[in-house]
């Protein structure tokens, strides 16, 4: 005698039922279709749906460009976003990331392509993510001009998601930064970051767990600011106030400071012969850099290989046009510090400071040969 599960039809299979939701992916491009189309600019039309995006250097105005790739994500800066649903700004960071190392080449963001995966779709928080993508490319000046967005059941824990970013841009080829320019006398500018930028967040995330902060309560170090969008506050995009400085000559070389902070982005773009000599006197410390170094008793030497202290983008430019274009930079809206040098010796460069700056015991220096 036959059980009724012998006589059942075989299951059939959808995608649906394995966990991917075609509907809500064609939802979620519906929604985004919009913000996309917002971030347009000469070249690029930012039409999403096609297999490929276009661009087109001549209606940008290049006549002789070379091209600069740059992709990054925003580290475990996206764990925060999702522990503490602050899913609007992550975007900006992704775009900062990527375009802020094309304009230390010289190079002028173009456009603009994103990976979104997660293990299910949730609408709402990837169109806030997506919007957040849209307008950094907006305050960089580059097109979104397409993305990914994988569903991808069983990679993911629930409500988890991970980012990744693509930018290219271009430069004339008698522009291109590239630390040839730099000399001995050279003075270094750093401009002010807007917090912890995207790096460093695996030790923010340590302190936190073990040193018990309450992310939802007002920061120690600034009443006005609930402690989680203090840490979280998006990465400062400087393409914009940078670009006619560059155009124009007056930059010899630039260093984002990211993951290896001062001390080991600064030699990245120098030549051989040539040392960073940074004064980590000539500026205050931010007081969230400041709490995180006293939250995790951190010295000095460890603060300038992990945090941007403040310092997101640092300029190498003539000690006799120093002055002009700090004050061109500040009336473009950027917060200007002259933080020390450019000397000849060994290629690398040295953070030193006072005994209290940094809250340092005694005077104190660190290098890093690059």
């Amino acid at each position: 005698m036959n059980s009724k599960d012998d006589n059942a039809a075989p299951e059939s299979y959808t995608y649906a039922k394995a966990g991917v939701s075609i509907d809500a992916g064609n939802a979620l491009v519906k929604a985004i279709a919009p913000l996309a189309k917002a971030t347009a600019r000469p070249g690029a039309n930012a039409d999403l749906g096609g297999f490929g995006g276009f661009f087109d250097l001549k209606a940008a105005g290049y006549d002789d460009p070379l091209l600069v790739a740059a992709n990054d994500g925003v580290g475990t800066k996206v764990k925060l976003a999702i522990d503490y649903d602050r899913h609007d700004h992550i975007g900006i960071d992704l775009v900062a990331m990527c375009v802020n190392d094309l304009i230390v080449q010289g190079a002028e963001p173009l456009f603009f392509l994103d990976y979104f995966a997660t293990g299910k779709l949730e609408n709402g928080v990837a169109e806030r993510v997506v919007a957040g993508i849209a307008e950094g490319c907006k305050q960089a000046g580059c097109a979104l001009i397409g993305g990914e967005t994988a569903e991808m059941p069983g990679m993911y824990a629930a409500g988890d998601y991970d980012l990744a970013g693509f930018s290219v841009g271009a430069v004339e080829r008698d522009q291109v930064l590239k630390g040839d320019k730099v000399a001995a006398g050279n003075v270094l500018l750093g401009l002010a970051s807007s917090g912890v930028h995207s790096n460093g967040y695996s030790l923010v995330q340590r302190l936190a767990a073990d040193k018990g902060w309450k992310l939802d309560r007002p920061a120690l170090f600034d009443q006005e600011q609930i402690l989680v969008d203090a840490l979280i506050a998006p990465t400062r995009i400087y393409v914009k106030p940078l670009l006619p400085l560059i155009r124009a000559g007056k930059i010899n070389a630039m260093a984002h400071i990211t993951g290896g902070g001062l001390l080991e982005n600064l030699p990245r773009v120098l030549p051989e012969g040539l040392h960073a000599h940074v004064d980590a006197n000539s500026w205050e410390q931010p007081r969230l850099m400041a709490f995180l170094q006293a939250q995790g008793n951190i010295e000095p030497a460890e603060m300038a290989r992990t945090f941007n202290c403040g310092v997101g983008m640092v300029l190498a430019v003539a000690a006799d046009q120093a002055a002009d274009i700090a004050a061109e930079l500040e009336a473009a809206g950027e917060t200007v510090f002259t933080i020390g040098d450019i000397r000849a010796g060994r290629k690398g460069c040295t953070v030193s400071g006072d005994a209290g700056t940094w809250a340092a015991h005694s005077n104190w220096s660190e290098t890093h040969h690059g």
